[in-house]
């Protein structure tokens, strides 16, 4: 069985596609995700929810699609 990986979407993602590849990893509603997303980064002081954020722009891989084939390398 192969592992499941989370992706970046940019394709249906609003800024980075960060929270629709996390939506789409979590089989959640992306709508959900986004707001829930926005409460912890109000109710948190806005730092750690940007950071993390930030963070997985970098640390996610974009997803591959058929028009862009993954790299093999």
């Amino acid at each position: 069985m192969a592992s499941k990986k989370a992706y970046r979407d940019p394709a249906n993602g609003k800024v980075s596609g960060v929270l629709a590849g996390l939506s789409e990893y979590a089989n959640l509603d992306v709508g959900l995700v986004r707001l829930s997303f926005i409460f912890l980064v109000i109710f948190t002081g806005f730092f750690p929810g940007i950071l993390f954020y930030i963070a997985a722009i970098f640390i996610l891989e974009e997803k591959p699609t058929a028009t862009k084939p993954a790299d093999k390398s």
